[in-house]
This record gives C-alpha cells, structure tokens and sequence, in this order.
C-alpha cells in the first residue's frame, strides 16, 4: 500500500538528513480497521460465534492495541518508503522519535526521523596503477638452517662411557626430591627425569650443579625459587633437592640423511628439502602479500575522497582510541576506566579506516565478491584452534552471534575484493632478498 502521507525535509547537510513525517489521524484509522477486518473471522467473544463479533465491539476491545501496531507499520512503511525513493542509505539505524507528545486518539501522528546517509562513492578505476610484488626465492642457506634446526629438534643422546663426567649440553637422567624449610612440596620429586643441561628448563642454578657428576653419584642442589615464581607459596624460597644420577648421556647430532627426512614424513632428504622450500615460500609470499596489500590500499587512499558519515567516523575514532590505551595499560583488564580522549591521530586513522571499508564495501559489492560458506567454516575452525578442548562451544557460540560472525566476515571479504583488484591492477614482479622482504613487512608494523 502507498501511503499519502507527508514527508518534508528538515534537515539538508553534508551528508545529516532530516524529515518531519506526517501521518494523518483517517490514515491510521483506516490501517485500525484493515488490521481488525483482517482478525475478525478469528475472534470468539462469549454471546457471540466465532468470526461473529461486531466491529464496534471488537475496536472498543482491540483498538488500542491496533492502534500501536498500526502507528508502527505505518512509521515503518513510510521509512522504507523514503529509503527506495531517495536512495539514501542510512550510515547507522535512522533515529526516529514521535513529537506530539500529547497525542490522543484522532489526532495526527507527527515524527521526527533524522540520520546520516552514506555517500555516493566514486568510481575507481585501477588499470592505469602499477603494483609491486615483491618475490624471495627460498636461498639455500635458509634451507639448510631450517634442516639443521630440525636435526636439533631430532637430537638423540647415548650413554657415556662409564665413569664420565657430565658436561653442559649432555642428558642426565635423576631422581630427585625437593625440600623447603625440610619439607618436601607438591611438584618437587621425580624419577628418572631426562634433564637436559644448559636447556634452562629448570629453576636457574639447577642445571649448572650437575655440570661433572658421574651415573650413580648423589648430590644435593641449592637454588632459590625466582621472586615471581608462577607459585607463589614457593616465589624467593631456598630450596634443596636432593639428586641420584642414574645415567649420563652425550648428544648426538642426528645426520642430516635420508632417514632423519622419513622422521619428519619425508620420502628422502630431497623430498623433505623440497617441503621446506615450499613453506618458506608460502611465508615469503604471505609477507609480500601484506606488503602489496598496503601499497593498493594507500593507493585507493590517494585516488578516492568523498564526504564520510560523521556517526561512524567517531565510533571509530573511539574504537580506535579504546583499543590503543589498553594496549598501553595491559594492567587494566576490563572496561570500567573512564572516557577515552580521541585524538587528531585516532580522527584521522579512522577517517581512513572509514573511507577504506566503505570503498572495498562498494567496489565488493560491484564485484559480487561473496564469503562462501566453506570460507567462513574454514575461518572459524582456525579460531577455534586457539581453544583446544572447546571447540565445539566456540562453534555454536559463534553461531549464535550475529557480532561476531560480522568480524569473521568482514576481513575475509576485504582479502577477496583485495584480489579482485590485484587482477584490475597491472603486477610487476620484483626479486628481493629477504633482508628486504624484512624491512617492508616492519614498515607495515610501524604505521
């Protein structure tokens, strides 16, 4: 149904629009009886058949209640109404309030509705754009101390000739009991623990005592427990425990060999080379993909200005300001602090934030760039990772928040309309060391 209702404007700024909407007491009245013709065969009222009921009756019984729901359709219809005629698109949900405050029934309903519409975005146009995508081959040295680093990690020990002494680096294999104050304590005692000596993965001191014992000594060790000591019952304690040397063992370097490749699900050493350079590569080109991902942002930056919504240029600025004084109080955990001073910096990098998310948004929408289903799933399995063991509970939690899928979405969408544009732009090549590659990625950090 149109409505004939009218609509004027009040308000005519930049991009803030407001309206003085009219809707007339016939009007309202007519949606009263329409909403009540359309009940009636439904309603029983006792002395009456079903669907029986005289209208009089009926709108002393429901009028009021009609009357609500029709002044809100109403409101509703001529909102939409104005939407698609204008073609404005409100930044943030219309603010609307009714103005005759002493309404009663038979009057006309007068409401105020104001809000800010989101601009017209220009055209951008990114054939004419050179972008720079920077390549690291995966050099030899980096594959070779991505193996050795993986032999550490397949480091094997074998026993000492009998009688030797330990030295740093080698494996002792102790039981040992802890006492404070000569009572021993919850998580001070084991046996046969392999320690590894120089692997700092005991209290500092620890390990250092048992430079030089032989298999079967005994000895006592003294240390302090750290002053922040994880317990705290134990934090800046003397401690003595008491340590039986079972076995003495040296490392040994594991070959770097076709079997040390089967160890980590590699046919042969090529085999495993080969992986590895892929996985440098794949980083590599993460990395670049950061880095060209910027330079096409700030070019969309340079290209396009248009007027920005002031709502969402301050919320934010706020969000903006919020998130950079807790990084800077980690103490603070939870949000009862008082209000945040925005500043010209936070302004400005909203405003870019602003610009740059209503741009991908448009040139998205053009694009018909859609986040498939799979893509989402994909993106909530990966945090959900972050919560081993409740999974299942970060899944449905997800589902159930509209928020937080919004947050999931919103940088997969941006990745694809990025790619979309890559392919718009002319891409050129550039082989870069990885010191490079380095320095551009720490450029992306610094801004």
């Amino acid at each position: 149904m149109g409505y004939n209702m009218q609509v004027t404007e009040t308000l005519n700024e930049g991009l803030k629009r407001g309206y003085a909407i009219t809707v007339t007491a016939a009007e309202l009245d007519a949606k009263v009886n329409e909403k009540l013709t359309e009940a009636q065969p439904e309603i029983e009222m006792k002395g009456f058949r079903k669907g029986k009921v005289p209208m009089a009756l009926l709108k002393k019984q429901f009028g009021q209640k009609m009357i609500g729901e029709a002044m809100q359709e109403t409101i509703d219809g001529a909102m939409n109404e104005h939407f698609e005629k204008s073609g404005d698109r409100p930044a943030m949900q219309p603010d609307v309030k009714m103005t005759n405050e002493d309404w009663k029934e038979g009057d006309d309903v007068a409401v105020d509705m104001s809000y800010e519409a989101l601009p017209e975005i220009p055209e951008v146009d990114l054939s004419g754009v050179t972008l720079e995508k920077l390549v690291v081959k995966a050099e030899d040295e980096a594959v070779t101390e991505a193996l050795e680093n993986l032999a550490q990690n397949a480091q094997e020990f074998e026993a000492r000739e009998e009688a030797a002494a330990s030295e740093d680096g080698d494996q002792v294999v102790i039981d040992f009991l802890g006492k404070v104050d000569g009572e021993a304590f919850e998580g001070g005692a084991a046996d046969d623990y392999p320690l590894v000596l120089g692997s700092n993965s005991f209290i500092p001191g620890f390990e250092e005592q048992l430079v030089g014992v032989k298999a079967g000594d005994e000895k006592d060790v003294s240390v302090t427990f750290p002053e922040e000591y994880q317990a705290e019952h134990l934090a800046g304690k003397e401690a003595v425990f008491s340590c039986t040397i079972k076995e003495v063992k040296a490392p040994k370097a594991a070959e770097i060999n076709d079997e040390m490749a089967k160890k980590f699900g590699a046919e042969d050493l090529e085999g495993l080379k080969g992986q590895i350079r892929e996985r440098l590569e794949s980083e590599y080109a993460g990395a670049a993909r950061a880095v060209m991902k910027r330079a096409t942002l700030d070019k969309l930056d340079e290209l396009v200005s248009f007027d920005l919504p002031p709502s969402l240029v301050e919320a934010e600025a706020k969000q903006i300001a919020h998130q950079l004084w807790h990084e800077d109080h980690p103490e603070v955990e939870g949000h009862d602090h008082g209000d945040i001073e925005t500043t010209e910096e936070h302004t400005s990098l909203a405003e870019r934030r602003v610009r740059l998310g209503l741009l991908l948004a448009e040139l998205g929408q053009k694009a018909e760039v859609e986040v498939t289903d799979a893509e989402m799933t994909q993106a909530i399995m990966a945090q959900a990772r972050q919560y081993p063991g409740q999974e299942r509970q970060f899944f449905e939690f997800i589902q159930q928040n509209a928020q937080m899928q919004q947050q999931l979405r919103a940088p997969l969408f941006e990745d694809k309309v990025i790619d979309h544009l890559f392919e718009s732009a002319t891409v050129e090549e550039k082989e870069v060391s990885k010191e490079e590659l380095q320095k551009a990625v720490e450029a992306l950090e610094d801004e």
